[in-house]
């Protein structure tokens, strides 16, 4: 699977794909990361990649063409382009999941900044819009990384231990996780739960299904 993200503050996403699961991912081959500086597709001297908008108003507007040219360079048969925008459907595990079992997926990620970017590109070139929140950030790096982040961990032999996979959060009608509990059994007088230390299996099984958060 290949993600390239197109964004105006590369640093923001090298810092991140360089840890953790998304690092293993790549070490292993799941994935190909590649991260394009916007202002690569423009032609002025000032590599400008916003301009006022249109009929007045605060703040800027991310121009349709360094855009248009990103894409046309980076697009093939089998890319999805994505933009974040606060206006985007609000991403959802069923939707991660969704495309993590795309085959030969490219996913072209744009990085909303500013005031937004022009309609003309919402309209003409992205294939799916999406938000992580009903709430405001500076920009879209965030929301790509989580993007990014969702899928790789779901693609098989990425994570150390598949069975992790089975009975996490959201992905049983939507169910939040049971409590977890881990060494040392009592601390500060608080205690695990007398269940979980009995070695009854299906005990613990009931109360971790009473337990989780619909």
């Amino acid at each position: 699977m290949i993600f390239d993200i197109i964004t105006i503050f590369p640093h923001i996403i090298e810092e991140y794909i360089t840890q953790g699961i998304v690092r293993i991912a790549q070490e292993k081959g799941a994935v190909e990361i590649n991260i394009h500086d916007l202002r690569k597709w423009t032609d002025d001297a000032h590599k400008s990649v916003d301009d006022t908008p249109y009929g007045g108003g605060p703040g800027m507007v991310m121009k349709i063409e360094p855009i248009y040219k990103a894409l046309e360079e980076l697009k093939t048969p089998n890319s999805i382009v994505c933009i974040t925008t606060p206006k985007g459907e609000q991403l959802k595990q069923s939707k991660v999941k969704e495309f993590s079992q795309v085959k030969d997926a490219h996913y072209i990620i744009i990085c909303g900044r500013y005031e937004g970017v022009d309609q003309r590109v919402h309209e003409n070139l992205v294939d799916f819009e999406f938000s992580i929140g009903e709430y405001i950030l500076s920009g879209g790096e965030l929301a790509a990384l989580v993007l990014v982040d969702g899928i790789t961990r779901l693609l098989p032999g990425v994570l150390g231990n598949e069975k992790s996979l089975e009975s996490e959060s959201f992905d049983n009608n939507e169910e939040l996780d049971y409590p977890q509990y881990t060494k040392p059994e009592v601390f500060n007088k608080w205690k695990v739960p007398e269940v979980l230390l009995s070695g009854h299996h299906e005990n613990i099984d009931e109360w971790r299904r009473k337990k989780k958060v619909n």
